[in-house]
């Protein structure tokens, strides 16, 4: 997909200032290897090589150790970061993990059996995002972390709901077969059936809504700036929602974004997301 992260720093704006360069590190080293893994015409082997590279400077960083020469804008800060903050190298990892994978299941033309597998995946691609961002704020109880880990997760199942007529073209199949089989449908084969890829999407949009609303009470948990960045990024990838449903569900044809206009209903809904009240919006 071209973005896995654009739904993620969707009010990066609200960060604290002293928080700043670790967050814009961790962006950087993810969006870097994102690039890796799907941009320009690089073989599969070539990008499996260069995030293997990433890996191992990611190693000599976590160590303190010289890295290679091949990405110091992406090194020097995160090296820096895990220095100061104590950046946990294993979600590090995680994410490089999911990329590789990526890499493969394009090369392999392989698909998700089920959901459960799809969420394996986020757990790797999407939900070490979340548990770093909550590092750096000092939350660590269990709790909150499986309610950034169903955000997190529905951000990126979000990603998928809205870009298929941007991965479908270049291999990346991540409706799961099991659903895809439900529905009738062959994953390499969607647009012959639009109808039943419609109620297809459906199905999954509501998977996404339904995990988002799970983890959506961690709003109310974290205090401050914090707390008005996370009701926005909930908003926002709610918002996609809302805009695939209102395309009728067809989103193999048509990619739904969100832009300045909506700002103003963002803000509204997140102004209005109150602890035990929940409708189609999470408010």
């Amino acid at each position: 997909m071209p973005d896995h992260y654009e739904n993620f720093p969707v009010a990066s704006w609200l960060c604290p200032p002293a928080l700043r360069p670790p967050i814009a590190a961790i962006y950087g080293f993810a969006r870097t290897a994102d690039d890796i893994a799907d941009e320009g015409d690089a073989s599969s082997g070539e990008r499996l090589a260069a995030l293997q590279a990433y890996r191992a400077d990611l190693t000599a960083a976590s160590r303190g150790a010289p890295v290679s020469s091949r990405w110091p804008e992406v090194f020097g800060p995160l090296a820096t970061a895990m220095r100061e903050f104590a950046l946990p190298e294993p979600l590090l990892a995680a994410l490089l993990s999911a990329f590789v994978q990526d890499v493969e299941k394009t090369r392999d033309g392989a698909g998700y059996a089920d959901r459960a597998e799809l969420l394996d995946y986020c757990a790797r691609s999407a939900n070490p995002v979340g548990r770093l961002l909550l590092h750096l704020y000092d939350v660590r109880d269990p709790a909150a972390l499986a309610q950034s880990d169903a955000i997190c997760s529905a951000l990126q199942l979000i990603n998928f709901w809205q870009d298929p007529s941007v991965d479908l073209p270049r291999g990346r199949r991540y409706f799961p077969l099991a659903d895809c089989a439900r529905h009738g449908l062959r994953p390499e084969a969607l647009s012959a059936a639009p109808e039943s890829a419609r109620k297809l999407v459906a199905d999954e949009v509501a998977w996404a809504r339904d995990l988002m609303r799970k983890g959506a009470p961690l709003v109310h948990r974290l205090p401050g700036r914090i707390g008005w960045e996370l009701r926005l990024v909930v908003q926002g990838g709610l918002r996609i929602l809302d805009k695939i449903e209102a395309l009728g569900f067809d989103s193999l044809r048509h990619r739904p974004t969100i832009g300045k206009a909506d700002a103003p209903l963002l803000a509204w809904r997140a102004l209005r997301m109150r602890a035990g009240l929940a409708d189609n919006h999470t408010q």
